[in-house]
């Protein structure tokens, strides 16, 4: 049995932004797995529950950086859920053996995302359950990829130009959660609480990425570049340091303000909420001097 269903894209709000319009800091943030929104027809091709899918988002990223757009700092974030399509991959990375329908002709591309069932359309949740009951559509998922992967990223490329035009250059700060379990995974008496993605350098000068580092660390986090990720799609994607456009990718261990289990924030969420605008914040300051 294979699944084939028509979603009605007309219904989906794809993104939000705030404080684009004015572009107070050359800054703008990226949150492309923060959304918790499924196209109701999607259901018919899973039998998992919806707490189940939302363990593959962002947990509460989009809360807990949300005074910054208060503060002026320009903010995107994808609605859509990242089990439904992820929009920090490339759309070439498909895994063919989910499609009852794969073009014969079509070039398969297949890397360690999408073995893992992590690429564009996600295979299994975070727990490692199947998301779909039986095969699904190629060509409905090229639908997904136009109605709302390229919807999202033609607007973050609108972003980045306006920034661009505005101060002459742009910092693009893509934001995610971590899970606690990878965290600790390299060295078990150290528990890394924050991660910046620059591509070991590719992405973002040092001499900028470590004014967000600094001011993390005197808040009382570990903060480790590049470990255990050193940045995705939109950090590799977007960066042109020789246009002034740089990017780098922001990790937080979840379970520093969040029950991972019951998906519910901790008591500690407005302390670390505190913490973290107060950090951004200043290095978009500092950036505007730049």
């Amino acid at each position: 049995m294979s699944h084939l269903i028509e979603i009605d894209y007309g219904k989906i709000n794809v993104y939000n932004e705030e404080a684009t319009d004015k572009f107070a800091y050359p800054l703008l943030l990226t949150l492309p797995h923060s959304g918790r929104l499924f196209p109701e027809e999607f259901f018919q091709l899973t039998n998992l529950k919806l707490e189940e899918l939302r363990g593959n988002e962002d947990l509460f990223m989009d809360e807990l950086l949300a005074p910054l757009a208060k503060e002026g700092i320009a903010t995107l974030k994808m609605n859509v859920a990242r089990a439904f399509i992820d929009a920090n991959r490339d759309k070439i990375e498909l895994d063919e053996k989910m499609y009852f329908d794969y073009p014969a002709d079509k070039i398969i591309f297949e890397n360690s995302k999408c073995r893992s069932g992590y690429g564009l359309i996600h295979r299994v949740t975070s727990s490692g359950k199947n998301i779909y009951t039986a095969p699904i559509s190629y060509n409905e998922v090229q639908k997904r990829i136009k109605n709302v992967y390229d919807v999202y990223h033609k607007r973050l490329n609108a972003l980045i130009t306006k920034c661009c035009h505005k101060f002459g250059f742009c910092i693009v700060l893509d934001c995610h959660s971590m899970p606690s379990k990878i965290c600790s995974i390299f060295d078990d008496n150290k528990t890394i609480d924050i991660c910046l993605g620059d591509l070991f350098l590719q992405s973002c000068p040092i001499e900028i990425s470590n004014i967000l580092k600094n001011n993390l660390a005197s808040e009382g986090y570990e903060v480790l570049k590049n470990v255990p990720y050193s940045g995705a799609y939109t950090t590799f994607n977007y960066c042109q340091p020789r246009k002034k456009i740089y990017t780098l990718q922001l990790e937080i261990n979840r379970s520093l303000y969040a029950n991972e289990q019951t998906l519910t924030k901790t008591h500690l969420f407005d302390k670390i909420q505190t913490d973290i605008c107060s950090s951004v914040l200043n290095f978009a300051k500092v950036a505007s001097h730049l």
